[in-house]
């Protein structure tokens, strides 16, 4: 069995097609029902949340399984195949495992280091549970993500990256432009960063706060949140012209303001300074307005560097080392665990022969007193375990490479295993 990772987020699919991939109880129950029936399908779980919709499963083969899903996914959406094709994003075997933990910690999260997706990862867990969805494979990784995303929570600063990456960008933005109490803030977005982003600008004072985001609805509630307004998609180009501090963090694949985007503003602000403040990964702002004159752009990077790391996050490249040492211990007990089958079977089968020369020298000594027949035992099971103490380290170690298959094989001829864990 592997672990497969299907689905869309906001790292590879547009807000509009994650919008239509948003699952309702009866389209949740469809997929978790489809799955179910998947005869490559041993285990599975769904974790649905605003910017993603993942489907983590126990694959006995990995083209049924995504065949299956790609199905599944499809017929309780309103997602096509074209678009799940073209937004697909899918991790197998050892990157499945990394990703779902990179989840859990907050790592791959629109709001780098939010919390809220340890909540949403339990419920799922604990939904697969209630309905015979998750096994001991499956439910063994989820709890570990869990405990490793707590752990990233507890022992390093994740929980502020965001805070800090804003109040950089901020900070950089007024060194620009001025005091944002005299600036007209423009945010692009309407998600977790953006309105942390917002929140905090107008906590700093600024003069006024203006929202543009792709689902207007959300827009106009985060902006009458924070007495601010908004203003739909179509009137992007006149909000960039109004702004004096732009920040975006919209989630999209492409770019949400291009180069030509911000000429545009510069020539009807009358070269006017700018600032944008791109908090997104992938970035939404073009790199290269940053070469207009009176314009500064600042990316992750930029501001990862004003924070003093060089171009990283210190608390993400901790919590990044907590993930990975996690991941690997996570591999390496998963890989153990498949050579237990022929670890067993390879004991059973010395069992069984230690017994029937016990049984013989019980017949053939039938004087031999219970004291010397115990020790006897006791030392036969010993040169036993010593016998069979190298080959089960070695198959364990092979598991942990990935080499555990020939081994196996080579372990049956020698020994003659059975399936059941006899010998011939």
């Amino acid at each position: 069995m592997s672990l497969l990772a299907f689905g869309l987020n906001h790292r590879r699919a547009p807000i509009s097609v994650l919008e239509r991939a948003a699952l309702d109880e009866a389209s949740l129950a469809q997929i978790l029902a489809a799955a179910s029936d998947s005869p490559d399908i041993s285990e599975h779980v769904v974790v649905a949340t605003c910017n993603r919709t993942e489907i983590y499963a126990e694959v006995s083969g990995f083209h049924g399984a995504v065949a299956d899903l790609t199905e599944a996914f499809t017929s309780s959406t309103g997602i096509t195949h074209d678009d799940l094709k073209a937004h697909l994003d899918l991790h197998y075997g050892d990157a499945a495992v990394a990703h779902v933990f990179n989840v859990a910690a907050g790592l791959d999260s629109m709001a780098v280091g939010e919390s809220q997706i340890l909540g949403q990862l339990r419920a799922a867990l604990a939904r697969g549970q209630s309905d015979g969805h998750v096994g001991s494979s499956l439910n063994s990784l989820v709890q570990q993500a869990l405990r490793t995303g707590k752990q990233v929570h507890s022992e390093t600063g994740i929980d502020e990256v965001s805070r800090s990456l804003v109040g950089a960008g901020l900070d950089a933005a007024e060194q620009h432009v001025g005091p944002l109490a005299d600036a007209h803030v423009l945010v692009v977005g309407a998600g977790a960063m953006s309105a942390l982003a917002a929140t905090s600008a107008v906590r700093r004072g600024a003069e006024r706060l203006t929202v543009v985001n792709r689902t207007h609805e959300r827009g106009v509630a985060l902006a009458e949140r924070l007495e601010g307004t908004a203003r739909p998609l179509d009137e992007l180009a006149e909000a960039l012209a109004d702004a004096d501090v732009v920040i975006s963090c919209t989630g999209s694949t492409g770019l949400a303001i291009t180069l030509a985007d911000v000429a545009d503003a510069q020539v009807a602000r009358g070269g006017r300074r700018q600032a944008f403040v791109d908090l997104a990964l992938p970035h939404d702002i073009g790199q290269e307005v940053a070469d207009l004159t009176g314009v500064v752009r600042l990316g992750l990077a930029e501001l990862g560097e004003l924070l003093g790391s060089s171009g990283t996050v210190p608390e993400v490249e901790q919590a990044r080392s907590l993930v990975g040492d996690a991941v690997t211990r996570h591999l390496g007990a998963r890989a153990a665990s498949q050579a237990a089958p022929t670890v067993r079977a390879l004991r059973a089968a010395a069992q069984q022969v230690v017994g029937r020369e016990l049984g013989r020298l019980d017949q053939r000594t039938p004087d031999m007193s219970a004291e010397h027949r115990a020790e006897v035992e006791r030392a036969v099971h010993r040169i036993v375990d010593k016998l069979l103490h190298q080959p089960t380290v070695r198959a364990k170690e092979l598991a942990v490479d990935g080499r555990l298959g020939e081994y196996e094989d080579a372990l049956r001829q020698l020994f003659d295993l059975h399936a059941d864990g006899g010998v011939l």
